[in-house]
């Protein structure tokens, strides 16, 4: 976004839709050259239904190998021990500090595949993504929940090694500008450079950038909420900050931001690029991928709800970000999900331990436990 002369914040939607979209777009091609981002033209009617979502937890902390599969209700949890033939295993599914979700939904005949976040590191991701059987050929959109090095660390690793793979210009649907710049982790444990994403190296693999600032369909079967509101209780940490500006071709582009910004040159994240993406389940209302909740999980559900126009959610998956919080506040989170009334949460990556035990205490019925390598198929 920019200032106009009056002072008055101007977002780059808006110039993009008016007159200034030539000089704009000429702008950007002599900043970014093959790697400039395109704009998602938002939804328009209703979303669609879909018969079938399975989740896979490809990248995560935690995993149990002899878990045993079981169902609840509807739900199929499928676990993932080794990968056992006729030869000792080679290789065992690795857990790291990162997410990574795999989702295949399908609506009548036809199937999608989305890549949601891509862990910390290429190496866990392309491991785990051929044990666990993902496809990289029959993926449809990747998208990214926000620009926390444990959400983007595996995306250009493994893009890069795809390469002739992947189906040309794979979509890669992200929250704006903001997930480009530059951050220094400030919270504890230690503090230090949290990387950026090399948008060049993406265009370099034959990816499109699609800046998805408002909600957006996702391979024609999932949606984007586009960024989230703060509309509850719910308050940001900032463990991070962003740098603003390019030095050797790495970071953000000042234009994007306003001029108080560009005058700090480092500012607290606030996440305001953050997604959250979903499912609408024909009967069964919405499934959402929350990632990491940095602007509240009740925010990101409540978000989804407005974007569909469903208020029924049928399972909630993803990072809270609640393990950081004080445990009061914790409690005050289980009580707004209890008020939501999911069918099902299943807590991931960020969430904490204390939010496990307070909500299997309160709600054990709607608890999902998940490991490293978990499917979660939901059925209409």
């Amino acid at each position: 976004m920019t200032n106009d002369q009056d002072g008055t914040i101007v977002h780059r939607r808006d110039v993009v839709c008016g007159g200034g979209a030539v000089m704009f777009n000429a702008l950007l091609v002599s900043l970014l050259g093959d790697a400039r981002p395109t704009w998602a033209q938002g939804i328009n009617g209703p979303i669609p239904e879909v018969d079938r979502v399975a989740v896979r937890v490809v990248v995560d902390s935690y995993q149990i190998a002899v878990a045993p599969s079981l169902k609840a209700d509807s739900v199929e949890i499928q676990r993932f021990g080794w990968p056992l033939s006729d030869q000792p295993p080679q290789k065992a599914i690795i857990s790291e500090f990162g997410l990574s979700l795999h989702a295949e939904s399908q609506r009548g005949s036809e199937v999608r595949n989305v890549l949601v976040d891509f862990g910390f590191t290429s190496e866990t991701l392309l491991n785990n993504s051929e044990l666990l059987g993902v496809d990289p050929a029959a993926l449809d959109a990747l998208a990214l929940s926000h620009g926390h090095y444990d959400h983007f660390g595996g995306l250009v690793g493994f893009v890069h090694q795809n390469r002739g793979k992947l189906k040309p210009k794979l979509p890669l649907y992200v929250g704006g500008e903001e997930c480009f710049c530059a951050r220094t982790w400030t919270a504890p444990p230690l503090k230090g450079n949290f990387g950026a994403l090399d948008r060049k190296a993406l265009a370099g693999a034959d990816v499109t950038v699609i800046f998805a600032e408002v909600p957006t369909l996702v391979a024609d079967q999932a949606f984007t909420t586009g960024q989230i509101n703060l509309a509850s209780f719910e308050r940001v940490l900032s463990p991070s900050v962003m740098k603003i500006g390019v030095q050797t071709g790495i970071g953000c582009y000042p234009e994007q931001f306003s001029e108080a910004e560009r005058q700090q040159g480092v500012i607290p994240d606030q996440f305001r690029h953050e997604l959250t993406t979903g499912f609408k389940l024909r009967g069964r209302g919405l499934v959402v991928l929350t990632s990491c909740s940095h602007r509240g999980v009740v925010n990101a559900i409540k978000r989804a709800q407005a974007v569909s126009g469903i208020s029924k959610v049928h399972a909630v998956i993803g990072g809270f970000h609640l393990a950081p919080y004080p445990v009061e506040y914790v409690r005050q989170s289980v009580a707004a999900l209890k008020e939501i009334d999911p069918d099902y949460v299943i807590p991931l990556h960020c969430t904490g331990e204390p939010f496990y035990e307070i909500f299997k205490a309160e709600m054990p019925e709607k608890l999902l436990r998940s490991f490293t390598g978990t499917r979660f198929v939901f059925n209409a």
